[in-house]
C-alpha cells in the first residue's frame, strides 16, 4: 500500500533535521575525523621502557604533550610517531614501546585537545602540531646527527605523508612509514556515509562538505626522494587497503607497499614477522642516511 502524504510529511520532518545535523557536522570536520578525549588508558600497564614527558609549543601557543622514549646508548634513528583519530597517547604509545629496545628512540605526540595537550582539536591543528613536533626533533641538540623517521598510523599516517611532502624540515626526514592511511578526507567520509542506509543516497553531496585540502593523495608524489613505506592490512575494516594502493600508485620512487594478508587496522606490528621486517627496513634507511652525512 503506498505511503500516505501525511506519513511522508512526518518522515520528512524527522529525516531532514537529522540530515542537516549530519551536514553541519561534516562541514566542521572535527567530529567526523577526530574523537579526542583525556581518559588515561592502561594506567596500570607498564610501558617497559623509560619515558620522558616533553612539552612542545603549538603554532597557536598551546602546550602539546608528548612522550620521548629514548633508546639505550646512541640511537640508530629517532621516530616521530603520529597516532590515529581517537583516544590519546596513553593508549597509542603502546604501539611503539618496543622500538627503544631495538635501538630506536621515539617521540610520540598528542595533538591539541588529546590527552594532556591543551587547545581544541581540529584538522588544521593536527597538521600544525605534527610540524611543531618535527621542528622540535630537528632542533634537539642531542639528535642533530640522528636520522629522523616519521611513522604514522591511520589518520596519523595521512598526516605523516603531508608532513614529509610540505614541511620546511623535510630535508631532515630519512623515511616515512604510513600504516593504514586514507588517501583523502573526502573519500573516506564518502565511504563511511555509504555504509549507513540513511546517508547512502546523499553520500556524494554530503561528502563535498568535507575539505580535502590536506588529502594525502595530492601530496604523496612530492615525498620523493624521501623513501616511503606503506603498510596496510588486507582485512582492515576501518580504512580499506585500496587507499594505500592508490597512494602507492601516485607516489614516486623510492617506495614500498606491504599488504598484510590477514592484517586488520593498525595492527601489523603485532605480528612478529612484520615486526622483524620493519626492523630490517628501519636499519636499511637509517644506515643509508647515516652514510650520507
Amino acid at each position: 500500500m503506498p505511503i500516505q502524504p501525511l506519513n511522508m510529511l512526518r518522515q520528512a520532518r524527522t529525516i531532514v533535521p537529522l540530515l542537516l545535523v549530519i551536514g553541519l557536522g561534516l562541514s566542521g570536520c572535527t567530529s567526523v575525523f577526530l574523537q579526542p578525549n583525556r581518559v588515561q588508558y592502561f594506567a596500570d600497564r607498564p610501558l617497559g621502557t623509560p619515558a620522558e614527558d616533553v612539552w612542545i609549543t603549538a603554532a597557536d601557543g598551546n602546550p602539546l604533550h608528548a612522550l620521548y622514549l629514548p633508546a639505550p646508548g646512541s640511537p640508530r634513528a629517532t621516530l616521530l610517531y603520529l597516532h590515529g583519530n581517537a583516544e590519546n597517547l596513553s593508549s597509542h604509545v603502546h604501539a611503539v614501546r618496543w622500538l627503544p629496545a631495538q635501538g630506536y628512540g621515539v617521540l610520540a605526540l598528542d595533538y591539541r585537545g588529546f590527552g594532556r595537550s591543551q587547545g581544541k582539536a581540529n584538522v588544521d591543528a593536527i597538521h600544525e602540531d605534527a610540524e611543531a613536533a618535527l621542528a622540535w626533533l630537528v632542533a634537539h641538540p642531542s639528535l642533530a646527527d640522528t636520522p629522523l623517521i616519521v611513522y604514522g598510523q591511520s589518520l596519523g599516517a595521512s598526516v605523516a605523508i603531508r608532513l614529509a611532502a610540505d614541511s620546511p624540515s623535510r630535508h631532515k626526514v630519512a623515511a616515512v612509514i604510513a600504516e593504514s592511511p586514507f588517501a583523502s578526507y573526502r573519500g573516506i567520509a564518502r565511504e563511511k556515509l555509504s555504509q549507513v542506509w540513511l546517508t547512502w543516497p546523499l553520500q556524494w553531496p554530503l561528502s563535498w562538505l568535507i575539505s580535502d585540502r590536506y588529502a594525502a593523495a595530492d601530496a604523496v608524489d612530492r615525498i620523493s626522494p624521501i623513501p616511503l613505506l606503506l603498510i596496510h592490512g588486507e582485512r582492515d575494516p576501518v580504512v580499506p587497503s585500496r587507499h594505500s594502493q592508490r597512494l602507492y600508485a601516485a607516489a614516486q620512487d623510492p617506495k614500498d607497499l606491504w599488504l598484510i594478508a590477514d592484517g586488520g587496522h593498525i595492527n601489523a606490528t603485532a605480528q612478529e614477522t612484520v615486526r622483524e621486517r620493519l626492523l630490517g627496513y628501519l636499519a636499511a634507511v637509517s644506515t643509508a642516511t647515516a652514510g650520507k652525512r
